[in-house]
């Protein structure tokens, strides 16, 4: 019975942080797919996000509103990175533009720790969060239950959105082939700009849960979720939506499977461990474990 609540216990944490891993590697993912640019100032979405909690918390608006706005400021500031950083760059060269999401990056986590705080700031959250659920001998974190299911309500709407609307259609076969898709009559930056707002949207129910977590933000908060969400598409595949899925699973699984297995004096170097797990993905399948087009997939 004490093994049976083991594995349950692993299987709900393991699938809470994977669902979240799982969105942001789509986020990432999304935006590559149709620009072919690794956009690492993705993570700054999250701090944009987890500033917003932290600002708005503090008003007396109720925290369901403070949510619902702090998720749309991280929309608002990825449309407008797409519309000033990167929308004049558009022709230019790959590594200008991964220089220059780069260079926001940098800008972005500069101007929080100038106009805000270095040092790290507590953020008003609920207390689900922070209590449990006991059936029994088993505990189960209600923050990883309210995670899970928003990561795979996330999930759900997203592949209804690409497959059952319009723009959903365009922004796949856009993915596919941007050409022709343009020449077929599609707006490219309605395309690109939607493609960002998306990736916006995945970024701020991301810094919810990510803020749920830790409780607090400092200026690096978005370095750890770009390169979790990078590691998670490369294992999945960068070209495929549903790699990225598979991708965010399975490296939450690998993370909270070290935290359990590794000796203590071995969990300082288990991120060592997942990019090991990385450099034979690469060694062995390089195009990622899922190959594929977003026009002949579901998410």
């Amino acid at each position: 019975m004490e093994i049976l609540n083991e594995l349950l216990q692993f299987l709900i944490n393991a699938l809470s942080l994977g669902g979240l891993y799982a969105l942001m590697a789509i986020g990432l993912a999304i935006v590559y797919g149709i620009l072919k640019l690794v956009n690492f100032a993705y993570g700054e979405l999250v701090l944009v996000g987890a500033y917003s909690l932290l600002v708005f918390g503090e008003t007396p608006l109720p925290w369901l509103i403070v949510s619902v706005v702090m998720v749309m400021m991280a929309v608002a500031a990825s449309v407008l990175l797409e519309r000033v950083a990167f929308r004049p760059l558009r022709n230019a060269s790959p590594n200008t533009m991964l220089i220059t999401s780069f260079a926001v990056s940098a800008l972005i986590q500069n101007a929080a720790t100038l106009f805000i705080s270095p040092r790290p700031r507590a953020v008003r959250t609920p207390s689900f969060f922070i209590e449990n659920i006991n059936l029994g001998d088993l505990l189960i974190s209600k923050g990883n239950i309210v995670s899970l299911v928003a990561s795979l309500g996330m999930l759900a709407l997203l592949t209804l959105f690409l497959r059952r609307t319009i723009i959903g259609r365009a922004l796949r076969a856009a993915a596919d082939d941007f050409v022709m898709t343009r020449l077929l009559g599609v707006r490219a930056n309605q395309v690109i700009a939607t493609a960002f707002a998306i990736s916006g949207l995945l970024a701020g129910v991301v810094s919810l849960f990510w803020i749920g977590r830790i409780g607090s933000v400092v200026p690096f908060l978005g370095l750890s979720p770009v390169l979790t969400a990078f590691v998670a598409t490369v294992i999945g595949g960068m070209e495929s939506l549903t790699g990225a899925v598979v991708g965010g699973f399975l490296l939450g699984f690998v993370n909270v499977g070290l935290q359990l297995l590794l000796p203590q004096e071995l969990l300082v170097y288990r991120d060592a461990f997942t990019f090991g797990i990385v450099i034979l993905v690469l060694l062995f399948r390089p195009q990622g474990l899922v190959a594929g087009t977003y026009s002949s997939e579901r998410v």
